[in-house]
C-alpha cells in the first residue's frame, strides 16, 4: 500500500506543469540610465512585433501610475490615470498593430536622497526605418531607488502641440 500511494505522489508530481522559470531583469533596473533605456526599448517596435510586457511590468513600483494627459472631445485638459497593466490593455493590441518607436532626445535629472525626476524628451516614429517622427513631447518620469533597484513610480507625459512647443532647454544642445 505504501508503495502505491508513493507511486501515486511521483506520478502526479511528474505531471504537474512547471513552473515558469522567472526572466532575471536586475540589469534592466541596477542604474537610473538602465531603467530608462529599458522603457523606450520595451515599448519600441516595428509593425507585429510584440513586446516585452514582462520586462515592462517589471519596470514599475507596485502602485505606479501611467499618466498620459491631453485635451478631451470637450476641449478641456485632462489627465488620465493607469496602471501599467491598464497600459498594456488599452495600449498593446495598438502598438502591435501600427508599430510604435519612442526615442530619447534629451534628459534632464534631479535627484534628491533617493527620488528622482526625470524630464525625458521623445520623438515617436511608426518603424525603425522611419526619420520624421509623427509626435514629440515629454516625460516626466519618478523614480525611486530603494538601495537594491530603481522603481518608475510614475510617468506623467504630454505631446507638443503647436500650442505647446517642447521648450528649448529640453531639446539636445545644438
Amino acid at each position: 500500500m505504501k508503495k502505491l500511494i508513493l507511486l501515486f505522489i511521483l506520478t502526479i508530481g511528474l505531471n504537474l506543469p512547471a513552473q515558469e522559470k522567472t526572466q532575471d531583469y536586475s540589469k534592466n533596473v541596477a542604474t537610473l540610465d538602465s531603467t530608462i533605456e529599458t522603457l523606450y526599448s520595451v515599448i519600441s517596435g516595428d509593425k507585429g512585433v510584440e513586446r516585452n510586457w514582462e520586462l515592462f511590468k517589471h519596470l514599475f513600483h507596485p502602485d505606479a501610475k501611467l499618466i498620459p494627459t491631453g485635451k478631451n472631445r470637450e476641449g478641456q485638459t485632462i489627465a488620465r490615470y493607469m496602471s501599467p497593466e491598464d497600459y498594456i490593455k488599452t495600449s498593446g493590441k495598438w502598438l502591435y498593430e501600427n508599430g510604435f518607436h519612442e526615442v530619447e532626445l534629451n534628459r534632464t535629472a534631479d535627484t534628491f536622497g533617493n527620488i528622482t525626476q526625470v524630464f525625458s524628451t521623445y520623438e515617436s516614429f511608426r518603424s525603425k526605418s522611419d526619420t520624421t517622427p509623427f509626435m514629440r513631447g515629454i516625460n516626466s518620469i519618478q523614480l525611486l531607488n530603494d538601495a537594491k533597484r530603481w522603481w518608475i513610480v510614475n510617468i506623467y507625459w504630454m505631446q507638443e502641440s503647436e500650442a505647446s512647443p517642447i521648450p528649448s532647454e529640453y531639446l539636445p544642445k545644438q
